[in-house]
């Protein structure tokens, strides 16, 4: 493949494959689980696909280095709220 950065090849179309790969089987393996732990259940996993990109963009990509304290704290904040917010979610459907 050309046409990537300074003429060289680009990894963006097979990437760009696996990861609409990686979705479908993950979107085949919800409508499974929502036929047998039920629709909340289901979707409550499912939207903890969200907290694992805010954990690697945080964890991995270090997107908030040298932030300030506050932000480290609103972060913090985010992912005790979202889980929570999952097992509410989760609890309901249950």
């Amino acid at each position: 493949m050309d046409g990537g950065i300074g003429g060289e090849e680009s990894p963006a179309g097979p990437v760009g494959i696996l990861g609409g790969t990686i979705w479908n089987i993950g979107m085949a393996l919800s409508l499974i689980a929502s036929g047998k732990a039920g629709t909340a259940v289901s979707y409550g996993l499912g939207q903890g696909a969200t907290l694992v990109a805010a954990l690697w963009g945080i964890l991995i990509w270090k997107e908030f280095k040298g932030a300030p304290k506050a932000a480290h704290r609103l972060n913090a904040a985010m992912f005790i709220l979202f889980v929570a917010g999952l097992a509410l979610i989760i609890r309901a459907g249950a």
